[in-house]
């Protein structure tokens, strides 16, 4: 069977993520938690369309694939994972590529924990 041309086959994007999590977590655990929150907020046949796949996952870090004209939805869907194995959890989403190599040389590489700037209204004594 002949290969498909390059302009013939569908078009991809890697999102690069990062787990924040209570405890460790294996893979499998992951993809069905991804799975169950793109189908809860978007539906069976969306997700489908969106064509969601965890690439790799290892220290708390990995890619996913998905469509280019997905990622929007893709984007939403793992913003509404709270929970992994019954253990609290969010997925932050480092950035988008259109390649494997893109992706990991751009948003893994020397990647520190998210943690947001939290800033106060008020000013103290040595202000």
């Amino acid at each position: 069977m002949k290969r498909l041309l390059p302009s013939l086959r569908a078009k991809k994007r890697y999102l690069a993520f990062e787990l924040i999590s209570e405890a460790p977590v294996s893979r499998n655990d992951l993809v069905k938690e991804i799975m169950f929150s793109a189908s809860s907020l978007l539906g069976d046949v969306v997700t489908s369309k969106c064509d969601i796949k965890v690439l790799g996952f290892e220290d708390w870090k990995g890619i996913i694939q998905c469509s280019h004209t997905k990622v929007k939805e893709t984007r939403a869907s793992l913003a509404t994972l709270t929970r992994v194995n019954g253990k609290k959890a969010t997925l932050h989403v480092l950035g988008t590529s259109g390649t494997v190599k893109r992706a990991t040389e751009k948003f893994l590489q020397n990647h520190t924990v998210f943690e947001p700037e939290i800033k106060t209204k008020f000013k103290t004594a040595e202000e």
